[in-house]
């Protein structure tokens, strides 16, 4: 079952977790991992959302 749609406030800061199915990992390459960085860097700027902290889980 899906899980029911989530409520986004404007101007409310939320916590966001990327990882894959059942926490495998979601960058295969270096240059895969540079270039989520580059979208994210784009888009943040395009839509005016701020990235706090940026971690990697090892």
């Amino acid at each position: 079952m899906p899980r029911k749609p989530r409520l986004s406030v404007a101007g409310v800061c939320e916590h966001v977790i990327q990882r894959g199915n059942n926490r495998q990992v979601i960058f295969a390459t270096e240059e895969d991992m540079k270039a989520y960085l580059t979208w994210l860097k784009e888009y943040s700027n395009r839509f005016q959302v701020l990235v706090h902290a940026w971690g990697i889980d090892l």
